[in-house]
């Protein structure tokens, strides 16, 4: 990570201050025993904020809408809560900046380089964590490559995707829907989107997973650089129609650091957000009253939803990171410059100030951020889970939690709100092709199947914007037999269960034929 150094300042730990009357106690009276400014700031990681943040975040309340955290061992932050002040922070790029070279604390060493957190809030070329012209040239070129994508021909996709991995468990009466569902649904839609070759499955999750969970993370980084660092040498030598190619030949003329840290960018809000997003609309729609008994019959849609996680449960809970320029006074707080200051997208959600009513169809939740950082491909991300959800339920109706709400484990982070498992049970149900029938010219939508894809497509199937052709326009699915999806505890090993279908791996082969090319690839 490139760091420079910025002007001095507080140090790290005087994240923000309480503005107090000329001779009066700085922040009025003393705090209560137990409150965060009393005892110091409040860890936001481990398995005691998994399991219950919402906890937390009324705590901190009690100092108003920002208050002291660590986000990890001697990792000092201010962590915005109140709505209007994320809204704040969010909207005045000239005020509040992304970069994080101004962080101080990391360049004078405080925080150490090799700290969990940095590979999550170093400095990266992209657009996520740039400002000004920069960011603007970053995010042209993503936007633009994110529109060649044809919405339709991708909601067909996920939904094809969706079948075969259904069909790895329907008939067994029980599964691990994040293990075997969540986890795996975004990775088979981005890694082809982006043209990835399947044997760089395993390098990719095992990186992201690292990087959000904290846990040997500078390793886990340094696996996800050299991994996307051999994409980009790949499709240098062999552009094909994804969004890798797309973002390279891109007039912004990315250079090679900055592809590499725009696919991280990309390819990491696009699998752990979006698994989580999945995941925790299941958690709803299975365990709250307004869903409980039949899914089909329930009082809300699933977009509806979907809004209520994205208000009340949103993937990434706390992140939108941003450096005050200068020292800014807010209310009775000053914000310090070259601190952290972390928006909190679910305390802000639910800060009790806001109308916790009327939540279904109102998009005024901060999950996709605000400003102009909001994520770019909120659109795709939104889609690919209305898309996963609907089709379970359709497939499997009655499905149900196989343990009480109350004993799902959720994984340790500061940053995102995800499941560690999500286990169900239901009526074993038959698969795509039972439900054909023999000879209806249907074929078996199986893990061991290659996916249908329509002609003069792009990645996995997915055709650009007003391409001729379409879902309902598509040639027969190569058939292809490899081993079933087992049951799986992680994205990593539910990976590699599916990597030998994608690949194509076959009695063919092993005769001598040479497999179909994934898309972007020649023989």
């Amino acid at each position: 990570m490139t760091s420079t150094p910025a002007s001095p300042g507080p140090t790290e730990g005087a994240t923000s201050e309480k503005a107090a009357p000329e001779g009066a106690a700085p922040g009025g009276a003393a705090p209560p025993p137990g409150c965060p400014a009393h005892t110091g700031a409040e860890p936001i990681y481990g398995p005691g904020f998994a399991a219950d943040p919402g906890a937390v975040y009324r705590r901190l309340r009690a100092t108003g809408p920002t208050a002291p955290v660590e986000l990890a061992p001697g990792v000092h932050a201010t962590l915005v809560l109140g709505y209007e002040a994320a809204l704040h922070v969010l909207r005045t790029p000239e005020t509040f900046s992304k970069d994080p070279r101004r962080w101080r604390a990391l360049a004078d060493g405080t925080v150490p380089p090799d700290s969990p957190v940095v590979p999550m809030m170093g400095y990266r070329p992209n657009a996520l964590l740039t400002d000004g012209e920069e960011h603007r040239r970053y995010r042209e070129a993503i936007t633009d490559s994110l529109g060649r994508v044809d919405p339709n021909a991708l909601s067909a996709g996920v939904a094809r995707s969706a079948d075969r991995l259904i069909d790895g468990f329907a008939s067994r009466g029980e599964a691990d829907l994040l293990g075997e569902y969540a986890q795996v649904l975004p990775l088979l839609v981005f890694n082809r989107l982006f043209g990835c070759p399947p044997d760089y499955g395993d390098r990719l999750v095992e990186g992201m997973s690292g990087i959000f969970e904290g846990v040997d993370a500078e390793k886990a980084n340094d696996l996800l650089t050299d991994t996307i660092t051999r994409l980009i040498a790949l499709k240098r030598d062999r552009p094909g129609a994804d969004v890798t190619s797309w973002l390279m030949a891109h007039p912004a003329g990315l250079t090679d650091e900055e592809l590499l840290h725009t696919l991280v960018l990309l390819m990491g809000a696009g699998t752990e957000p979006e698994q989580n997003l999945i995941a925790n609309s299941l958690r709803l729609l299975l365990s709250d009253d307004r869903f409980a008994g039949d899914l089909s019959g329930g009082s809300l849609a699933v977009e509806d939803a979907l809004d209520e996680v994205l208000w009340t449960d949103p993937p990434m809970a706390n992140y939108g990171v941003h450096f005050p320029v200068h020292d800014v006074p807010y209310g009775d707080t000053v914000l310090r410059a070259g601190v952290p200051h972390v928006v909190s997208f679910a305390a802000a959600n639910t800060d009790p100030a806001l109308a916790a009513e009327q939540r279904a169809g109102n998009r005024a939740h901060l999950a996709w951020s605000a400003g102009p950082h909001t994520c770019p491909a909120q659109g795709q991300a939104r889609l690919i889970a209305a898309v996963a959800v609907e089709r379970l339920l359709d497939r499997l109706p009655d499905l149900e939690l196989a343990v009480p709400v109350g004993e799902l484990e959720w994984r340790p982070g500061p940053f995102h709100r995800a499941l560690a498992a999500l286990p169900v049970r239901f009526p074993p149900a038959a698969t795509a092709a039972d439900a054909a029938g023999p000879g209806s010219g249907t074929a078996a939508a199986s893990p061991g199947e290659g996916p249908a894809v329509p002609a003069g497509t792009g990645a996995g199937g997915l055709p650009e914007a007003g391409a001729a052709g379409g879902a309902d326009d598509a040639e027969p699915p190569l058939t292809r037999t490899a081993p079933s999806v087992r049951a799986v505890q992680g994205a990593r090993r539910a990976w590699s269960a599916l990597r030998s279908w994608w690949r194509g791996e076959t009695r063919d082969e092993a005769a001598g034929a040479a497999p179909d090319p994934l898309p972007g690839e020649r023989r």
